[in-house]
C-alpha cells in the first residue's frame, strides 16, 4: 500500500514536504510528489518527524497506583516494598492486561519503540519477563518492544537472582539489565557489573543498567561500568539510567568520568519528572532536582536521552505515557530552553533513544524504515510547548493511530 503525506514540515529543512510511504519504508521525500496512492493524509501545519522512542520504561509495575496500598513514609524504599506486596502475586497475564492499554497509548502519542524492564529477582521469579514478552507478543507490528531483565533487588545481595537472570535471557529477554549501585558494598558492586558483561557477551546481548540513583557522592558504579564497556569493547552497546551521583561529585572527578562515558560512548537516560518527586525529598531549603548532569554530559559528547520510566506505579503517580511531555519536563529541570536547546531535547526522546536502543533505519528519508509521527504543531518548540495530538502514527509503514482535538470556543454575547 502507497501512503502520501503532503505538505508537511521538516525539522532543519524549509518550507513543505512531500513523502510517500511504500511498504515498510519511505519511498520518496520531495517539496511535491505526483504519485498514485491508496491513501493521502493533510499534513499542512503539522511536523513530520522520525518515530518518538521510549527508551526506560518498568511496564510491569505501570498502573499499580490503582490498587496499592498508600506509601505513608513517601519513600523510595517503601515504594519498594509495595511492590513487593504486588510482585507476589503476579501472573504474566495479569502484567500484559495492566501494561497493554499503558502501551496503547504511548502508540497514539506517537511512541514507535520501547525498552521495558522487567522485574528479575526470587519474589518474582522469571513472571515479569514472562508478562513482558507477552504483552510484546501482544503489539508485534505495532511497535518495536525489547524486553530488558532487571535485577532490581540487584544480584550479589539477593543470592538466587544471577540464575534467574541468566533464565530470562533464554526465554528470550533482549537486553542485559543491572543495579549494581544498589549492592551492598563496592567489590559487590563490581561483581555485579562483571557477571551482567559475561552474561551480556555470552547471550549476544546489550547492557541496560540502572546507576548511581542517588545523592551519594561515594557512589562511583558509573565510572567501573564505563571502565568495563570500554574494556570489553562494547563501545556503544551500553545504557546507564538517572547517574545522579555525578552531580554530587566535586567538579574535577565528574570531568574524568564524563570522560571515561563519553569514550565509552555510553548512552546516559535522565528521566527529569522521576528524578523531580524521587530524589533530595530530604533537602531543606534548596531542593536539588536530582538529575545528572545532563548539559555537561551533552557538551563532552556524550548521547543523552530521557524517558517516561514509571506510570501510575509506586514511585511515580503520573504518566501519560508521552515522550513530548518527557521533554517538556526536561527542558525545565535542565534549563534547556533556547532555541538550538529544544532541538536537542526534542533528539532526546527521539533519535538519541534510537542511537541507544540501535535501531536500523531510523530517519527521514527515502530508504528509511517509515516509523514516522505527524504532528499538529508546525515546529519542535511548539511541538513541545503545546503538547498537541499526533495527527498520524505509522509503525513500518502502517498506520497504527490516528488522532484529532476539536475545539468550540463560545464568545460572550455572541
Amino acid at each position: 500500500m502507497t501512503v502520501l503525506i503532503r505538505g508537511a514540515y521538516l525539522r532543519g529543512r524549509e518550507g513543505s514536504w512531500d513523502l510517500a510511504i511504500e511498504g515498510e519504508r519511505i519511498a520518496a521525500l520531495d517539496r511535491s510528489l505526483e504519485v498514485s496512492a491508496e491513501r493521502e493524509i493533510d499534513g499542512a501545519g503539522c511536523l513530520l518527524v522520525p518515530g518518538l522512542v521510549n527508551g526506560h520504561m518498568h511496564f510491569d509495575k505501570c498502573m499499580l497506583g490503582d490498587v496499592m496500598r498508600p506509601n505513608e513514609s513517601q519513600t523510595l524504599q517503601e515504594a519498594i516494598y509495595i511492590t513487593w506486596d504486588h510482585k507476589r502475586e503476579y501472573t504474566p497475564a495479569e502484567i500484559a492486561d495492566r501494561a497493554a492499554p499503558v502501551v496503547d497509548r504511548g502508540i497514539v502519542h506517537g511512541t514507535t519503540a520501547v525498552r521495558a524492564f522487567a522485574d528479575v529477582d526470587p519474589i518474582g521469579g522469571t513472571v515479569p519477563v514472562e508478562g513482558l514478552l507477552e504483552l510484546k507478543a501482544r503489539f508485534e507490528g505495532e511497535t518495536h518492544f525489547e524486553v530488558v531483565a532487571f535485577p532490581q533487588e540487584a544480584i550479589v545481595r539477593e543470592p538466587g537472582t544471577a540464575v534467574l537472570m541468566e533464565e530470562c535471557m533464554r526465554l528470550g529477554a533482549d537486553v542485559v539489565g543491572g543495579l549494581p549501585w544498589y549492592e551492598r558494598t563496592d567489590g559487590a558492586m563490581r561483581d555485579h557489573v562483571d557477571f551482567c558483561f559475561e552474561l551480556a557477551e555470552r547471550t549476544g546481548k546489550d547492557i541496560h543498567m540502572l546507576v548511581d540513583d542517588t545523592d551519594d557522592a561515594y557512589s562511583r558504579s558509573l565510572e567501573y561500568l564505563a571502565v568495563r564497556a570500554i574494556e570489553e569493547g562494547y563501545q556503544g552497546r551500553v545504557s546507564a539510567s538517572h547517574c545522579g551521583a555525578l552531580a554530587a561529585y566535586d567538579h574535577s572527578h565528574a570531568e574524568k568520568v564524563i570522560g571515561l562515558v563519553r569514550e565509552a560512548e555510553i548512552t546516559v537516560f535522565s528521566n527529569a519528572q522521576i528524578s523531580l518527586v524521587m530524589d533530595g525529598r530530604n533537602d531543606r531549603g534548596l531542593i536539588r532536582r536530582g538529575t545528572t548532569r545532563v548539559k555537561e554530559l551533552l557538551a563532552a559528547g556524550v548521547n543523552v536521552a530521557s524517558a517516561q520510566d514509571d506510570v501510575n506505579d509506586p514511585y511515580y503517580p503520573f504518566g501519560r505515557p508521552d515522550q513530548l511531555e518527557v521533554g517538556q519536563y526536561m527542558a525545565h529541570v535542565a534549563q534547556l530552553t533556547y532555541p538550538s536547546e529544544l532541538e536537542t531535547v526534542f533528539d532526546m526522546v527521539s533519535a538519541n533513544a534510537a542511537r541507544a536502543l540501535r535501531l536500523d533505519g531510523y530517519g527521514i528519508e527515502p530508504g528509511a524504515l517509515a516509523d514516522l509521527v505527524l504532528i499538529e504543531a508546525p515546529t519542535v518548540r511548539d511541538a513541545l510547548r503545546l503538547l498537541p495530538p499526533r495527527r498520524a502514527v505509522f509503525h513500518r509503514g502502517r498506520l497504527v493511530a490516528e488522532s484529532r482535538a476539536e475545539s468550540v470556543r463560545h464568545r460572550a454575547g455572541g
